[in-house]
């Protein structure tokens, strides 16, 4: 019996190129753009640069370059992650880096197989495309994770803050200064645009809508109804809080209950990629005497669009709207 061990090679290759683009990250910005960091990234950078405006204005660039630029080629299937996920990566490196991952996917599979030319170039191409996506959709939903963890107790406060005295824009900057990233940052960040001039409930919403979350939307339209009508913000806030805290454990509940069936969904979805995987890797020539057959391109598009069928359907049934 002949082993092949050419799947496994593709497997180690599209683990590499996630690897080395996040090994290529975090030697080119440090520490600083790591989120289980206590110190913000904005406090390490105002630590090496006094100047306050030069760090607003290289914070609010990171934020928004992304979504400025989905009219770049292959950058559009990048740029709603990349921005919640606050890449710092300009769009420009970010497809540089893909073109280079192709190149990389490329040379070991030029090295490590010898499959056909124009194969190793769709591959290359889908590997160096795809390992930079599942990096940037890796750190957006971790990214996004944490900051709905963190929302309730930034919260909490801004409310102990407001009930001794100060006013909500020195509450805000405490939060920046208290709370770790991501949410640290995007708090300065508003708190610098307090000082020199804008409304910091503007600021909110525009945060709310960059990260299209529902919890920092109601924290904005909070603040907009208690400057348009007044009210006591502390008491809005804490009301906030408990509501944020209650649909925080409510995901949580649903998360465990559908566990179950979203494990079993990816299994059956799955499985048949991981045993065509296994076949080709204990007998590289099981297909060999059918592949011989008109029919057999055909068969394998038609299992390959119900398998694409079945993924979507399983994850319409356990993606459960709360």
């Amino acid at each position: 019996m002949q082993i092949s061990a050419a799947p496994l090679i593709y497997v180690l290759i599209f683990v590499a190129v996630v690897v080395l683009v996040n090994g290529l990250y975090l030697v080119v910005f440090g520490k600083s753009i790591s989120l289980n960091n206590r110190m913000s990234r904005r406090l390490a950078l105002l630590e090496k640069n006094n100047n306050r405006e030069e760090v607003l204005e290289q914070l609010r660039k990171e934020m928004s370059q992304h979504m400025n630029s989905r009219g770049i080629p292959l950058y559009s299937i990048l740029a709603t992650k990349a921005q919640k996920a606050n890449i710092a990566f300009t769009p420009q490196q970010l497809v540089m880096i893909m073109a280079a991952m192709v190149g990389v996917a490329f040379m070991g599979l030029t090295i490590g197989t010898q499959v056909s030319l124009p194969i190793r170039v769709i591959v290359a191409v889908g590997m160096g495309v795809g390992g930079v996506y599942v990096w940037v959709n890796g750190k957006a939903k971790k990214r996004m994770a944490l900051m709905d963890e963190q929302l309730p107790d930034a919260v909490e406060l801004m409310v102990r803050s407001l009930r001794v005295g100060n006013p909500f824009a020195s509450a805000v900057g405490i939060v920046a200064k208290e709370v770790p990233d991501p949410l640290g940052s995007e708090f300065g960040v508003i708190a610098d645009e307090a000082a020199y001039g804008r409304n910091i409930a503007d600021s909110l919403k525009a945060f709310a809508e960059r990260m299209d979350s529902q919890d920092l939307r109601f924290l904005a339209v909070a603040v907009t109804i208690q400057q348009t009508s007044g009210g006591n913000l502390a008491e809005i806030l804490e009301g906030l809080s408990k509501v944020i805290r209650a649909r925080f454990k409510l995901f949580r509940r649903v998360k465990a209950i559908t566990g179950e069936a979203k494990w079993s969904g990816m299994f059956l979805s799955f499985f048949p990629i991981g045993a065509l995987i296994m076949i080709n890797i204990i007998d590289p020539h099981y297909y060999d005497e059918v592949s011989k057959s008109p029919a057999f391109i055909p068969a394998c598009l038609a299992v390959a669009v119900f398998l694409v069928i079945n993924i979507i359907f399983m994850r319409i049934m356990v993606n459960i709207k709360v």
